[in-house]
């Protein structure tokens, strides 16, 4: 039993650094190779070419 509450620490553990490592980066979301689109939130499209992190980085 204490095995199985070990494991399951270190998977949240993980999992929780993953997470954070994902907020730090700043990316934008995007879909999969052939998956649906991303959409912000008036509808528009947020690829990588039109995402508004990338615009502030490169002015």
């Amino acid at each position: 039993m204490l095995l199985v509450l070990l494991v399951v620490a270190i998977i949240g553990i993980v999992m929780l650094a993953m997470a954070v490592g994902v907020i730090v980066s700043g990316r934008c979301l995007r879909g999969s190779c052939g998956g649906p689109d991303v959409v912000g939130p008036n509808g528009e499209s947020l690829m990588c070419a039109t995402c508004p992190k990338r615009q502030e980085s490169s002015a």
